[in-house]
């Protein structure tokens, strides 16, 4: 077990709207995408009026609100107004589609629902789709929100301990897991992030990554504002807009690996070098680093590029590496100061599931107690799933998965889901999913067996048409039978080794 010595003192706030309130109201806060700066204090005005209109219009503490956004002003204040209503923020990427907004919105019983269309088309055809309203213009555009549904207001706790943020970890079938973070969850995590990157009143951090993401939202963008510090809101990734951002004096720069690729694959394309004459720190997290890329990365940006690792259910820090003591491997450093982690029932190798514990640990499963239940242990400790080993010095090295998630581009993929939708086409019998490592990624790789003429093409383009882009399987072998066990169930593990010439002879083409 690891116990860091190092602790954190959390702020003594009890709402994460108070890291804006306690902020000198005249320092700046952010730029957005249109250009426009916004101070602390503005955007606390902009946060109160915008919760004094939510409230006229019905929604209570204890509701659940989505905001279906990408990142921009109005999104931070959104977060912000839902807290000072004690209501809670169910955060969704603009980018699902019907389907799976439909779903999130049926399993949380949401009251109403927060759009950004004025930096994110995405959330512009939701907002029509569902019969959007206007509540007025604000300073930040004109505000959108669903009108109000019947739902059933949760129990508020005075403490930090009311639940904040609601984020699911899966999407259109199944049953979906909301998990439950708290504004201790958040304010501690934050502080974390603070400390961690040394952020100061003059760093300015880029927000590419969506606040609709945990990490997105704690840390970076709760961790700059935990130091009063400056961020610049970008909705979607663009390398050359990255780019420019950097040389108008971006100091930190988080990101999951596969943006630092997509950067280095734009500068060789277009001969150029970035400018990082006011960068300071550059972190990879959301996805597996891998080492050759942190090369690489490195000798182009001149800077140690840190690496990570946490999931939804832990705020989501688990591991970091230190600024004191850079790695040169892809280990996801030590735990988190003010946690504690320990490899459960190691093997002869010394390989366990990862268990941690501390103030970053979920509430819990919405509406799921059993689900909690098997993750969350009576003492405290959280079962991540993962497969992990340990050195002497307390870094830890991420081995495998106890569970099928397939994390593609630092989002979580969800094989079932998957499953569900490409069997639901006419042409299919059976589907079975896994995940393909890659350099510095995992792919979505399905293996079907059909029963009328189908391309891999179709399937693919039925697949986009009901999922998020990041979900659809890069590869569909379509193939005249599966291993398959006695009982019909599919032999998953056994489907890349199975397959692996097939895939790699398309690979050659």
């Amino acid at each position: 077990m690891t116990d860091q010595s190092q602790s954190v003192a959390v702020p003594d706030l009890r709402r994460i709207h108070d890291l804006l309130d306690q902020a000198r109201p005249d320092r700046r806060l952010l730029r957005d995408a249109d250009g426009r700066a916004w101070t602390y204090g503005q955007m606390a005005d902009l946060s109160r009026q915008m919760a004094a209109r939510l409230q006229a219009h019905g929604i209570r503490a204890g509701d659940r609100v989505m905001i279906l956004s990408e990142n921009c002003a109005t999104y931070l204040a959104a977060v912000m107004a839902v807290s000072r209503l004690d209501a809670w923020a169910l955060l969704v990427n603009a980018r699902l589609t019907a389907a799976e907004v439909d779903r999130l919105a049926q399993v949380a019983g949401i009251r109403s629902a927060i759009f950004t269309p004025e930096v994110s088309p995405a959330s512009a055809d939701h907002a029509e789709r569902l019969g959007a309203v206007s509540l007025g213009a604000l300073d930040c555009g004109d505000l959108r929100v669903l009108p109000i549904r019947d739902a059933v207001a949760e129990p508020v706790e005075d403490g930090p301990d009311q639940t904040a943020v609601l984020i699911y970890t899966t999407g259109t079938v199944g049953e979906p897991k909301g998990v439950m973070l708290t504004h201790r969850n958040l304010l501690f995590m934050s502080d974390v992030a603070r400390q961690l990157r040394r952020i100061t009143v003059d760093d300015v951090t880029l927000a590419v990554l969506p606040g609709t993401h945990i990490f997105g939202l704690t840390s970076v963008i709760l961790g700059a504002l935990a130091q009063q510090s400056q961020l610049v809101m970008m909705p979607r990734f663009d390398a050359q807009l990255v780019l420019d951002q950097l040389a108008r004096g971006v100091t930190i720069l988080p990101a999951v690996p596969q943006i630092f690729a997509a950067l280095m694959k734009h500068l060789n394309a277009q001969g150029q070098a970035p400018c990082t004459d006011s960068l300071r720190y550059i972190y990879a997290g959301g996805a597996p680093l891998d080492p050759g890329l942190k090369q690489r990365v490195e000798k182009l940006f001149g800077l140690v590029l840190h690496n990570g690792y946490g999931q939804t259910e832990a705020s989501p820090g688990i591991a970091v590496t230190r600024m004191d003591a850079p790695r040169s491997d892809s280990s996801v450093g030590v735990a988190v100061p003010g946690t504690e982690l320990t490899i459960h029932q190691p093997d002869e190798n010394g390989v366990g599931e990862l268990w941690t514990r501390g103030p970053h640990v979920m509430k819990g499963y919405y509406g799921n107690p059993a689900a909690t239940a098997q993750t969350v242990m009576a003492d405290g400790f959280l079962r991540t799933g993962d497969l992990a080993r340990q050195d002497p010095d307390g870094a830890v090295h991420l081995v495998g998965r106890l569970k099928e998630l397939i994390v593609r581009s630092g989002f979580n993929v969800y094989p079932p889901e998957v499953e569900a939708v490409l069997t639901d086409h006419p042409a299919v019998t059976i589907c079975g999913v896994v995940g393909r490592a890659v350099p510095g990624d995992e792919e979505v790789t399905a293996f079907v067996t059909t029963h009328a003429p189908v391309t891999e093409d179709e399937l693919r383009d039925w697949a986009r048409a009901r999922m998020a882009p990041y979900k659809v399987p890069s590869r569909i072998l379509i193939a005249e039978a599966l291993p398959q066990a006695a009982t019909g169930k599919i032999l998953k593990s056994k489907l890349l080794d199975h397959f692996r010439s097939q895939l790699e002879e398309k690979e050659t083409h």
